[in-house]
């Protein structure tokens, strides 16, 4: 009954605090415990066929375990906690992984065929063989290869042939990395004959294009040069934003470049010539003649010899003729290179400051950014710097955290709750072992209207019993006085009421 009496004595904003906050614990705890009780759901195969996906769930079915339809119809998904379960049974009843055979097509090649119906069924047999091959990659749970090859007809026309491609689609929860797609797609373009590697394709379960990926690797022409000048411009931005960052402070600079590269390789020749001359090949001759004369006349052999060496009868004669010949080479040097694809043709970079920037620092910061950048004006590059108010940074309020985060804010709100309701409940079990505080008999009297005939009775009862109000030492007569000089509003109330009564 003290709990009825509590309930009895609270306020209707008592009542609704109360239903309130019992109301809040009750849906905090419903949605903490719905949280924590749903399901993560996996994909474990994407791709299905209709009559595959009925098959899978009725296995599926007979082991107990739940799954999910996604991609209507198309990808099956369970649980989490029963992927490992899930494969197992699937995979004994052999509906899990790739159900198109390899190269054992052939096995059961029959006589007779023709030349398309042989080539249709060594595309099959090659796209099985990959298939089973991208599935022991780890990280892969499932592959579909689709492969284009040139036909017969074409191959006897080389102006006319058609080149190969391949589509490859995974399925699973998680995709592979870079160089698993990298890797993946050499491994098709190698198994396939005249498949070049920017011809593979490679899809993701939710159709997200994994290769040729979005950084220019395994694209050609167009992709290649922009995924590059993306990169640089990146790097050179965050380079600079970092020194900026560290001499001015944060949020003080903003840096955007735009870079063209060029991503040709190119060869270049350069020969140079020396200013000697190196000699191949020298001839020298050299031709001598001396003699004493000692007779008269013309010494024998003068015919031969000339006028200015010849001599009289009694004269000496001295003979001496050289000739040289020599042929020059020219020393040059031949320099053959290869220039590497990325190199930067020009670039052009904008900096704004925030105005709180000192002017006279400007040209500092400018001088530092074209150091940092490489600026060369003698290819085109340019640079322009400005100042401007920046505007304030919004602080957003960020939603609950994903995750554990998220859980553990919940399960923090659901415990505040349940304290609250606790130490509600606690301080109303307490009152309901104190008593309630009653009013005396005589204030009760005299806030409730009474009678003048029952007060004459009471004091005709008093009187007789030897306790009359008019002497001095009666206790009744100095709890009037007291309440007459302690409230005479209330007094003088009882008494209008008296009056009105007679």
């Amino acid at each position: 009954m003290p709990l009825r009496n509590i309930t009895t004595r609270l306020t209707p904003r008592g009542w609704l605090i109360l239903g309130g906050s019992a109301l809040a614990g009750v849906l905090v705890m419903y949605l903490f415990v719905h949280m924590l009780s749903k399901p993560s759901y996996s994909t474990l195969a994407a791709g299905l066929e209709p009559a595959q996906t009925g098959k899978m769930t009725s296995a599926l079915d007979q082991h107990g375990i739940s799954y999910e339809l996604q991609n209507n119809g198309t990808a099956l998904a369970v649980q989490s906690n029963e992927v490992a379960q899930a494969r197992v049974a699937l995979s004994t009843a052999g509906l899990l992984g790739n159900t198109q055979p390899g190269f054992s097509l052939f096995e059961k090649s029959s006589l007779g065929e023709s030349n398309f119906q042989q080539q249709v069924t060594y595309q099959r047999a090659l796209q099985g063989q990959l298939e089973q091959t991208i599935d022991n990659i780890q990280g892969v749970s499932g592959a579909q290869v689709e492969l284009v090859l040139p036909s017969a007809q074409d191959q006897l026309f080389q102006e006319n042939q058609n080149t190969a491609s391949a589509a490859v689609l995974l399925s699973g929860s998680t995709s592979p990395n870079a160089a698993s797609m990298r890797g993946i797609a050499q491994l098709v373009a190698s198994s396939v004959p005249g498949l070049q590697l920017n011809k593979v394709t490679i899809t993701g379960a939710n159709g997200e294009l994994l290769w040729p990926s979005q950084n220019g690797e395994g694209a050609s022409g167009v992709d290649t040069k922009q995924g590059a000048q993306e990169r640089y411009d990146d790097e050179t931005e965050a380079n600079l934003d970092t020194m900026l960052a560290q001499t001015l402070g944060p949020g003080k600079a903003t840096v955007q470049v735009n870079a063209a590269l060029s991503t040709n390789q190119t060869t270049q020749e350069s020969l140079t010539y020396g200013k000697t001359g190196v000699p191949l090949q020298q001839t020298k001759n050299l031709e001598t003649l001396a003699g004493n004369g000692s007779g008269a006349g013309t010494a024998a052999g003068t015919a031969n010899v000339p006028a200015y060496a010849q001599t009289g009868a009694s004269g000496k004669s001295n003979y001496k003729h050289e000739v040289s010949a020599a042929t020059l080479g020219v020393d040059k040097t031949v320099t053959h290179s290869v220039i590497a694809p990325g190199a930067v043709e020009n670039q052009h970079i904008s900096v704004l400051l925030d105005r709180t920037v000192p002017a006279a620092s400007v040209p500092a910061i400018k001088e530092a950014v074209i150091n940092a950048a490489g600026i060369q004006p003698s290819r085109g590059d340019t640079i322009s710097i400005g100042q401007m108010a920046f505007a304030k940074p919004v602080t957003a309020t960020s939603g609950p955290a994903g995750g554990i985060l998220g859980y553990a804010q919940y399960a923090l709100i659901a415990i505040a709750c349940a304290a609250f309701l606790f130490f509600t409940t606690r301080a109303l079990r307490r009152r309901e072992d104190q008593p309630i505080d009653h009013q005396p008999p005589w204030l009760r009297e005299l806030e409730l209207p009474v009678r003048l005939a029952e007060l004459e009775r009471a004091t005709g009862a008093n009187a007789g019993n030897g306790a009359g109000m008019v002497g001095a030492g009666n206790p009744i007569r100095r709890q009037v006085d007291d309440l007459a000089a302690a409230n005479p509003d209330r007094v003088a109330q009882q008494l209008r009421n008296w009056m009105q009564e007679e």
